[in-house]
């Protein structure tokens, strides 16, 4: 069981890397994030990529948590804050009382990501995604449907920030995922997945679309989507909706596309 720290003052030095969450969500935390959450702490004590470095927790959360935090290192501190403090702390209500910091992992390259995918392949290619609430809803429907690997261009902001991940339900967490160095079209055809591009103007209809059996679905950001250099590489598919309508949030759209190519593959 680790060991457990009563906290009872927000200048504690020892929770210095808690303290003002939302600020330091803004200019990153050089190699560590934040999780937040029961389901999230989970997560993360049960995978191996990213190493928890510590767990900050109301009381009252203790006994509920204990057989999550048996799961941790000996050596690692769970500290012990009342609400308010808590509160003070983070520079917010903390309604869920349970946050933990964690060691990245080593950033992969796109190469070494795609490079051991087998004969049959799923990976999710992302443009643009700036939203982090978008970015969890996807790393969420990449766990959900089993996608081998998420690919995401420079212009995507960070998997790793809370929010993403609170919304990933931990996803994040257990998707292995790299940022492309050069162009994700490029990228995906060097490694012989055929890129599958949604669009509204997509030439096949998602239900009449055969599914390769490596297949990489490219998704761009809300409104703009994928750039028409992108679509004319790749096979376009739309999803069909009721007359008048042509627009689904990104996330939604990934669900729906995933299953399909899961389950319509060879």
């Amino acid at each position: 069981m680790p060991t457990f720290i009563p906290i009872d003052s927000p200048a504690d030095a020892r929770i210095e890397v808690y303290r003002d969450i939302r600020e330091r969500d803004l200019v990153g935390r050089r190699g560590l994030f934040v999780a937040e959450g029961e389901t999230v702490l989970r997560v993360l004590a049960g995978q191996s990529r990213h190493r928890p470095l510590s767990v900050l927790i109301a009381p009252k959360r203790r006994e509920k948590l204990e057989p999550i935090l048996g799961t941790l290192p000996d050596d690692l501190p769970v500290y012990l804050a009342e609400q308010p403090v808590l509160d003070a702390i983070a520079g917010f209500e903390l309604h869920r009382g349970i946050l933990a910091v964690a060691a990245r992992a080593p950033a992969m390259s796109a190469d070494d990501l795609l490079a051991d995918l087998g004969d049959r392949a799923l990976v999710l290619a992302l443009s643009g995604i700036g939203n982090h609430d978008n970015m969890g809803g996807l790393f969420r429907n990449a766990a959900a449907f089993g996608v081998d690997a998420v690919l995401l261009d420079g212009t995507c902001c960070d998997p790793l920030y809370r929010k993403a991940i609170r919304v990933s339900v931990g996803g994040v967490l257990t998707v292995p995922f790299a940022t492309a160095q050069c162009d994700l079209v490029e990228t995906l055809l060097r490694h012989r997945l055929e890129p599958v591009a949604l669009s509204p103007a997509g030439e096949t209809a998602l239900h009449r679309l055969a599914a390769p059996a490596r297949a990489a679905l490219l998704l761009g950001a809300e409104g703009p989507g994928l750039s028409p250099e992108v679509l004319a590489r790749c096979r376009t598919v739309s999803i069909p909706m009721a007359g008048g309508f042509d627009s689904l949030n990104v996330a939604t759209t990934s669900g729906i596309a995933l299953h399909h190519l899961r389950t319509a593959a060879p």
